[in-house]
């Protein structure tokens, strides 16, 4: 299955993601469990919008991959 990832606030970048070599941090730090390995690429990628914006995802980040864009009421 692949995810549309269009106005999601969790970004990865797939260039330095390494969900494809078996990382799954970022997936296991989510509380929430939004996030996922895209079949279709290997990479992580946030599958549902229902971010809290607690950040574990990217503080976790070995690769600093994700990035989560805080909207500008909640900073």
């Amino acid at each position: 299955m692949s995810y549309n990832p269009i106005d999601f606030p969790v970004k990865v970048n797939l260039d330095k993601c390494i969900a494809d070599k078996g990382c799954t941090v970022c997936i296991n730090a989510c509380p929430l469990d939004v996030l996922a390995i895209d079949l279709s690429t290997g990479k992580a990628v946030m599958k549902y919008d229902e971010c809290w914006f607690c950040l574990p995802c990217e503080k976790d980040c070995p690769t600093q991959a994700i990035h989560v864009d805080i909207p500008y009421l909640l900073r």
